[in-house]
């Protein structure tokens, strides 16, 4: 399921940085995207519909919080963290 969830991710974040998915590496930043706050905020919603989660995130301190946003790589992770607790 990993490559799902990261496939998944890539695609979530590609549209809201609107590029190609295959402009977008894991150790992309979202920064060097271009998301800004708002493409943040639309990119977790879009991430909680599309796996059915609850993303613990504050849009008011976006490095608060257990949700590392660092790079595109930290947040696959944190989606199959939140995934794998949602399994147990």
């Amino acid at each position: 399921m990993a490559q799902g969830v990261q496939d998944k991710v890539i695609a979530i974040l590609a549209e809201q940085a609107v590029l190609d998915v295959a402009d977008v590496s894991p150790d992309a930043t979202l920064e060097s995207l271009g998301i800004d706050s708002l493409g943040l905020v639309e990119a977790i919603f879009a991430i909680e519909e599309a796996f059915d989660i609850s993303v613990p995130f504050n849009a008011n301190d976006p490095t608060e919080g257990s949700f590392d946003i660092s790079s595109v790589a930290s947040i696959i992770a944190a989606v199959e963290s939140l995934l794998a607790e949602q399994a147990a």
